[in-house]
């Protein structure tokens, strides 16, 4: 294959080998590629007519429509880079990611345009759904060919400690670099159906995305309201006959303990590629019990990292209680584990996992400080520098040679004496078959284990139920029992706000 330096070359590469095949689909539009790459042109002179500036943040509002697809290609087209903005987010949240960015142009649709021109006088406002000019191949090669690959494909705003999103900017070459490896080493092909469940907004669409435009895919973006209807979302996969299902563990999870596989199951699902959360094995064997011929791939990494850095092609039985590994770094990455002091531990002590590679982030958008903290020269090189990411995860490297996820370095508490990992509490209760999640914290003040649970069990059975798994000084003190836990935009546990919550119960 030629050397690619440029994202927007894969979409030219396929829509030339299959113009004709549909690319992207929602529930009332579809796009083949060659429609992609002509719409993409398009918003690219458009975005053009409005700017000079090249290697500059264009926003573009997502939803679960084609639409925010054709604004990315169109950001590249124009030479820039796409930041997708959640159209629904809180006013104040999407302000302060405009001020910041200072964009180039914003691409909004039609039924955004309220939301949109809140910000006019901020950039130019390009409506992708509407009237767009014939695209200027010329113009755009132009503009491209000032791009280089290190420069940004895209900027993703993640939430920050401090309550500021930080926006982490990432490469065309590390894109391209990641999703050459996935396409080999997922076994992606070009007849595979892929349904998109992770929002635009969050970096698991990039699977989604750049392996359909490299390999020539069909991806059906599903509605998000199939979540809360199991048996629907089970008939979508059938009636699609979607074979990969690139999905965040939490999307994965909840269908496993929905019910829904007690009467209905995927019919054509042949690979489950997996990541954004832990992966507890109850709701892996609750899958493999209906599909036990698929492949199923457990990926781990943070945005920094471009999307992932390790993964494990999963080979081997596991019982309800046992934790499944993240595994082995990713082609072109390195995974160390360090202690505080910036030192490589042995194997089997848990350490912070560090990353080094191509995949590692620019750093982040308007903020050089917080980039130094996060990305450090790594302390085994004294002689040139070299980027290490602190992901601010531990985990650890067991007898198998594999490593394994154990929590965030701030899930690392000491209670009643003892130094606990929150994470391996919340593995032992959600290895009960009672729960269908958890997430557990520590009230510093008080020094105790609090549990925010849904399932049909109370805080005795929970006791009961762990009693052969977990030492007692690890037994949760509080007991929260919910319908539901409450779930970030990202479809992850909302464990600021479960958090919030306890403490203003606690405040009443």
């Amino acid at each position: 294959m030629a050397y690619l330096k440029n994202l927007t070359e894969y979409l030219e590469l396929t829509a030339k080998r299959v113009p004709d095949k549909t690319a992207f689909a929602d529930e009332t539009e579809k796009l083949s590629f060659s429609d992609l790459l002509s719409l993409g042109k398009s918003i690219g002179t458009a975005v053009a007519a409005v700017t000079e500036r090249v290697n500059a943040p264009v926003a573009v509002f997502t939803d679960r429509s084609v639409y925010p697809i054709t604004g990315f290609i169109g950001a590249l087209m124009s030479g820039n880079f796409y930041v997708p903005v959640d159209a629904t987010m809180p006013p104040e949240r999407m302000a302060s990611i405009m001020e910041e960015l200072s964009p180039a142009a914003i691409l909004y649709r039609d039924c955004d345009r309220e939301t949109a021109e809140r910000f006019s006088e901020t950039a130019p406002l390009i409506a992708i759904d509407g009237t767009l000019p014939e695209g200027k191949p010329e113009l755009l090669a132009g503009r491209r060919a000032k791009v280089l690959d290190i420069d940004p494909a895209y900027v993703i705003y993640t939430s920050g400690s401090t309550g500021k999103p930080k926006g982490i900017v990432i490469s065309h070459r590390s894109v391209i670099d990641f999703i050459e490896w996935m396409a080999e080493k997922c076994f992606i092909v070009e007849d595979e159906v892929l349904a998109n469940q992770a929002p635009f907004f969050f970096d698991l669409s990039v699977k989604d995305l750049w392996l359909t435009i490299k390999r020539g895919l069909t991806t059906y973006i599903m509605p998000k309201k199939l979540f809360l209807f199991p048996k629907l979302l089970i008939s979508f996969l059938n009636e699609k006959k979607v074979t990969t299902l690139i999905w965040a563990t939490s999307a994965f999870n909840l269908a496993a303990n929905s019910g829904v596989f007690k009467k209905y199951a995927p019919e054509t699902v042949k690979k489950v590629i997996l990541g954004g959360e832990t992966l507890y094995a109850k709701q892996l064997n609750a899958w493999r019990a209906v599909l036990p011929e698929a492949t199923y791939i457990n990926l781990y990494g943070p945005t920094e990292v471009t999307v992932d850095c390790t993964y494990y092609v999963i080979d081997r039985e596991f019982s309800n209680g046992e934790s499944v590994p993240i595994g082995r770094a990713c082609e072109n990455m390195e995974v160390v584990l360090l202690d505080g002091e910036l030192n490589p531990v042995p194997d089997g002590t848990a350490g912070e996992i560090c990353v080094r590679g191509i995949g590692l982030a620019r750093g982040y958008f308007g903020d050089p400080e917080k980039t130094a903290a996060a990305f450090v020269c790594d302390p085994r090189n004294a002689f040139f520098s070299d980027r290490l990411y602190r992901t601010g995860d531990i985990g650890v490297i067991n007898p198998d040679g594999l490593l394994y996820y154990v929590c965030r370095k701030d899930g690392q508490i000491k209670h009643v004496g003892y130094r606990i990992e929150l994470g391996e509490v919340e593995s032992a209760v959600n290895a009960l078959p009672e729960i269908r999640e958890c997430a557990a914290f520590h009230d510093g003040e008080e020094d105790k284990i609090v549990l925010a649970y849904s399932g049909d069990i109370d805080g005795t059975g929970v006791i009961e139920g762990i009693k052969s798994t977990v030492p007692k000084y690890m037994y949760p003190n509080v007991f929260l029992r919910r319908d539901g836990l409450l779930h970030n935009a990202n479809g992850k546990i909302d464990r600021a706000g479960l958090r919030k919550e306890y403490q203003d119960g606690k405040n009443i």
